[in-house]
């Protein structure tokens, strides 16, 4: 077993097992008097040092791909792991975040008019899908415009050409039309593409951590909050994974990419105190947390099912890399089904 190998299993012992634990070891701290309220408030401090470790360490791993071999995220491990964090996050957006907006936006609690009479879960998760589409694709054309016309300017003040052979160019390529971009001018666009696809994804990871980490804070029953603890690790952890190999592969700089992975990491823990102060308050069942929930929710996973599917999956699923590769091939298959079956399964508890 390699060094890369077992980080990642003390790793997934950590993330996944110590949760298990914590969780166990308070079965009967509600039955003292007043009992339940402390037990909660010793597992909302688990839950915030538990998430806070696993999206730090899920993150970090792909960055970590800078120095250590077996974690680069061109190396087939890593492309398998990034298999299972896609399911995992697939799974996150249709088994857990977009059922719950559905519940929320349902619940009697509201109005008929409009809210029991039109699918808004769905339609707001459609919408945000295909802004997530829009912004994909605009920003990414504007980049590569963008770059494609500085390289040329730089590239023509260099070389110098003289008119002629600007003329000679130009009707070649069917009357001044530009020449189609270089090698250098695609990985640029790629590049650009790799950026907006990790600020997409960290955008969905984000509006629905806050959402769920104020859930949390704001519980007050032991039972409710074990269960979320387990699957907020689990998945914070791989989303972490996938999130930092999009941050890596896009070449951020150390700032931007340290900023991005410290959003990530803080947000679920920050919603969980922002709970906690506001538990006291805080209605779940009441008509405006329903509404505000079912339709951040719905926007987040729609958000979420269109990058886990579109820029995570379908771009490594459709590279020649793999489909060139039969036994990888098969092998990321079991991986996503895998990473989707884990993290529908935790469903089940929550």
């Amino acid at each position: 077993m390699t060094g890369g190998h077992l980080a990642a299993v003390v790793v997934l012992f950590t993330v996944l097992v110590i949760p298990f634990l914590a969780s166990a070891g308070d079965e009967n701290t509600g039955d003292a008097a007043g009992g339940e309220s402390t037990a909660a408030l010793r597992l909302k401090l688990v839950a915030v040092a538990s998430i806070l470790a696993a999206g730090g360490l899920g993150v970090l791993i792909p960055v970590l791909g800078k120095w250590v071999s077996a974690l680069h995220p061109e190396r087939n491990g890593f492309l398998l792991l990034k298999a299972f964090a896609g399911g995992v996050i697939l799974a996150t957006a249709l088994v857990h975040i977009l059922p719950a907006a559905f519940h929320g936006l349902a619940s009697p609690c509201l109005a008929e008019t409009p809210w029991r009479r039109f699918p808004f879960a769905g339609f707001v998760s459609m919408v945000a899908s295909l802004a997530a589409l829009v912004v994909d694709s605009y920003a990414t054309g504007y980049y590569r415009r963008f770059h494609i016309s500085k390289v040329r300017r730089l590239a023509g003040g260099a070389a110098g050409a003289d008119e002629s052979g600007e003329e000679q160019s130009s009707r070649s390529h069917g009357g001044g039309e530009p020449p189609p971009p270089g090698e250098e001018e695609n990985a640029a666009s790629q590049d650009a593409r790799r950026r907006i696809v990790s600020h997409v994804l960290e955008l969905g990871i984000v509006v629905h951590s806050v959402i769920i980490g104020v859930t949390l804070g704001a519980s007050v029953h032991p039972t409710t909050i074990k269960p979320l603890l387990v699957a907020l690790s689990f998945h914070q952890f791989f989303e972490g994974i996938g999130l930092g190999g999009c941050l890596l592969q896009a070449k951020f700089k150390t700032r931007t990419m340290t900023t991005m992975a410290m959003i990530f990491s803080l947000t679920t823990p920050a919603g969980i105190a922002v709970g906690l102060g506001i538990s006291s308050r805080y209605d779940p069942g009441g008509g405006a947390a329903l509404t505000v929930e079912g339709l951040l929710s719905a926007a987040s996973a729609g958000i979420l099912i269109y990058v886990s599917l579109v820029d995570l999956l379908a771009a490594d699923f459709m590279s020649s890399k793999l489909l060139n590769n039969p036994p990888l091939q098969l092998s990321a298959y079991i991986s996503l089904f895998l990473g989707a079956g884990f993290m529908s399964l935790l469903a089940r508890w929550t």
